[in-house]
């Protein structure tokens, strides 16, 4: 096996992240150790990977801090067994910490050459339990619905209703909510047919677009 090089500066990197997230659950902390953030950038960006800060991966797309990785996943709550949805695929990074922690991710990405990337990467790390489809996210996977929590990881001022209605009763679902810099990551419980609505964080996330880009 490969020395993993990278291992001590992730545990640096986990360390300050829970930190920055106070209360961060001991199991979200302990996927951000396991997956090697360094292999979802270029290679030229690696010595930047276990910084907490964002980094480009084309496309105008970027892979979020881990610290804010952190507070959507401890947000989400995925649990084992469950299945997630993923809006937003970009670099996979995030798709394989949730991986670590559900049964199933279904992630949408609509820029096919970064869906193909993430799909290359993840195979290389050996996680099966993420699939990846081209497509419009505000749409969402309805022929896999329902699911027991949907993560949107780009921001609208109104995430599209037919992403609720992909969330099984009793299910969650966690997006930033805003525009430019005024955005914050908001939690939605579906309990007791009712929708209750729980403001968390600042963050800064790419505008969630309508329909396919790239290449």
């Amino acid at each position: 096996m490969t020395p993993d090089r990278f291992a001590a500066a992730r545990r640096r990197m986990v360390q300050a992240v829970a930190r920055a997230v106070p209360g961060c659950p001991d199991r979200v902390l302990e996927a951000l150790v396991r997956v090697p953030r360094h292999r979802f950038v270029d290679e030229a960006l690696w010595p930047r990977a276990y910084r907490d800060e964002a980094l480009p991966i084309g496309h105008g797309q970027t892979i979020s801090k881990p610290s804010t990785v952190a507070r959507m996943t401890a947000a989400l709550g995925p649990g084992p067994g469950e299945r997630i949805l993923e809006v937003g695929t970009g670099s996979g990074y995030q798709a394989a910490v949730l991986a670590l922690l559900a049964g199933a991710v279904f992630t949408v990405e609509r820029i096919p050459a970064l869906a193909v990337r993430a799909r290359t990467r993840l195979d290389r790390l050996g996680i099966r339990n993420v699939e990846i489809r081209p497509g419009d996210g505000r749409i969402g996977w309805p022929e896999q619905a329902p699911f027991d929590a949907v993560l949107v990881t780009a921001a609208a001022a109104r995430v599209p209703r037919s992403l609720f209605e992909q969330v099984r009763p009793g299910g969650r679902l966690v997006a930033p909510v805003g525009e430019g810099e005024d955005q914050r990551i908001v939690c939605w419980l579906h309990a007791g047919g009712e929708w209750e609505l729980q403001e968390l964080d600042p963050c800064r996330f790419v505008p969630l677009r309508e329909g396919m880009g790239g290449r």
